[in-house]
């Protein structure tokens, strides 16, 4: 309230030695000059900072000049400095809220999230030699120019599931991977699911002993396709669905053998951050499916009813249902 009372005190000096033939219209215009005041910046208030010991304003006609004025000097530095804000710019809940498109996803932005960070040398797996660049600190680096063509690799695998109408399973069995495989199934709608707790052994091999006959009977309980955020900490998961030939797409870290899972991914399984920038890739590569999906339905029904016949023809090419039957249904 103080800023803009010292705003409006200048102006209302000025305003008060011009004797104006309305009294409603000056107020008007004293209201709108000490709201537009105080939303603008240290720039923008240079002008009327500089007028205040010049000489008043004789009528309504300067004071619109003035602000006519302040509006040119506004537009022509107001392209200057940095264009950056809250929209254009990271922030942390982007990768699960606004997750970055498949085509998108650079180097800079694995890199951001941590995920060419892994394990200690020692814990190295040697078939994961392909994905390491090297070693420091006793830390080894995954090779981000090997895991960005894999990871979209898993996306258009997802997506070419997806566009076939297939389930998706998103299993995060951690704490913190609990929102990221959530926010990843709601945004796959029916065609997503999510495990964010303990897999139960046998719900693959042995699914009428878990679940019951009637359940199997009625439901599909098997996924097309599995992504799991921290294989490491579901092997029986994952050994199942090697056994029921499901394919998986799996986050690999330096000390886990890529060859467990059908697509691997190679990045650091303890990074949240990485976690949540490939489960939200992956769904909205899923998603991308779906509307394909939609698209392909739609374009049938479109070709569908532009070789439909017409009805003033339909009688000619009907068949006698005799002549069908007997024609149709031959004795062998």
């Amino acid at each position: 309230m103080s800023r803009i009372r010292n705003l409006v005190q200048p102006i209302r000096r000025r305003i008060s030695t011009v004797t104006v033939t309305s009294t409603e219209t000056a107020t008007t215009l004293l209201e709108q000059d000490a709201v537009a005041s105080s939303s603008s910046s240290s720039l923008q208030q240079e002008p009327m900072a500089t007028t205040s010991n010049a000489e008043p304003l004789s009528g309504v006609e300067e004071l619109l000049e003035f602000r006519r004025r302040r509006e040119a000097i506004k537009e022509q530095f107001g392209r200057l400095g940095s264009t950056q804000n809250r929209e254009n710019t990271f922030q942390p809940h982007h990768p699960i809220h606004r997750p970055v498109n498949p085509n998108s996803l650079t180097l800079s932005a694995l890199l951001a999230a941590g995920a060419h960070l892994g394990h200690a040398s020692s814990l190295l797996r040697p078939a994961f030699l392909p994905y390491a660049y090297g070693t420091r600190a006793g830390i080894t680096i995954i090779d981000l120019d090997q895991t960005l063509p894999l990871l979209r690799r898993a996306a258009n695998v997802t997506r070419e599931v997806a566009r076939k109408a297939g389930s998706i399973l998103f299993v995060g069995t951690h704490e913190s991977l609990r929102p990221a495989v959530i926010k990843a199934a709601q945004r796959m709608e029916s065609n997503g699911y999510q495990l964010s707790t303990r897999w139960k052994p046998g719900s693959l091999t042995n699914s009428k002993q878990v679940f019951g006959e009637d359940v199997i009977q009625h439901l599909n309980h098997i996924p097309d396709l599995v992504i799991l955020l921290n294989p490491l900490d579901n092997m029986a998961l994952i050994k199942e669905c090697n056994a029921v030939h499901i394919p998986t797409i799996g986050i690999i870290d330096s000390n886990v053998d890529p060859r467990i899972v059908t697509y691997p991914i190679p990045a650091s399984d303890d990074s949240v951050r990485t976690a949540e920038l490939i489960a939200g890739m992956l769904s909205i590569a899923g998603k991308e499916g779906i509307e394909l999906k939609r698209a392909d339905r739609k374009a049938d029904r479109e070709r569908v009813k532009a070789s439909a016949v017409p009805s003033g023809r339909l009688s000619s090419l009907v068949t006698p249902r005799s002549k069908t039957r007997q024609r149709y249904f031959q004795p062998v």
